[in-house]
């Protein structure tokens, strides 16, 4: 189990870079914007975090419940924001900085709460 739950969380960590890389390069190009690596990083995030809150661990090592709640929240309020908008020609600044702060929240939720 322990190596099903490190490519879970592998392939978690490329969907973060997938949101956040789309979303700074998007930035930096000017024009505000989802981009197909944002819609698939926000796709992954939430399915495989649905799939390392799975008990696949010693109930000792479990995260608190708390915390997974808080996570899959930010991750369906992340993935709205990027699915309704995807279409868009353009996407209001306030929005698309709203997503890059709540993919940076939702990844300090999982690395500072312990």
């Amino acid at each position: 189990m322990e190596a099903l739950r490190l490519v879970l969380l592998y392939v978690h960590l490329v969907g973060f870079a997938l949101l956040l890389g789309g979303a700074i390069a998007q930035y930096a190009s000017g024009r505000l914007r989802i981009n197909a690596a944002m819609l698939w990083g926000a796709i992954i995030q939430v399915l495989t975090g649905l799939g390392l809150s799975a008990p696949l661990r010693d109930p000792d090592d479990e995260p608190a419940p708390a915390k997974l709640v808080t996570k899959l929240v930010i991750a369906l309020l992340i993935f709205v924001m990027v699915f309704f908008a995807r279409k868009r020609e353009s996407v209001n600044r306030g929005h698309f900085l709203a997503i890059i702060g709540l993919t940076l929240l939702n990844a300090a939720v999982a690395v500072f709460w312990r």
